[in-house]
């Protein structure tokens, strides 16, 4: 069975914070956002559906639309592109 995950590039800090003082970064560790260096990001199909319950205001949120599937921090946006293994 495939195991999907979907990885951005965030910059250091970025990944840093989210994978350690966002709000998702406080639960189990299978919905958190990892961070897996390189500036970047990657979240399992558990740790993007806890993303998703972000609200708009809350760094970390993701938005699927006509321009992708993207995490935000502050006034950025970030693509998120899916990784099976």
């Amino acid at each position: 069975m495939r195991e999907q995950r979907w990885v951005a590039h965030v910059g250091e800090d970025n990944a840093r914070w989210l994978s350690t003082e966002s709000r998702t970064a406080r639960l189990a560790s299978e919905y958190r956002p990892r961070d897996v260096g390189g500036g970047r990001i990657e979240l399992s199909a558990l740790a993007l559906g806890a993303s998703r319950e972000l609200g708009e205001e809350e760094d970390g949120y993701i938005t699927d639309d006509g321009d992708g599937l993207r995490v935000w921090v502050a006034d950025d946006a970030f693509e998120l592109l899916l990784v099976e293994n």
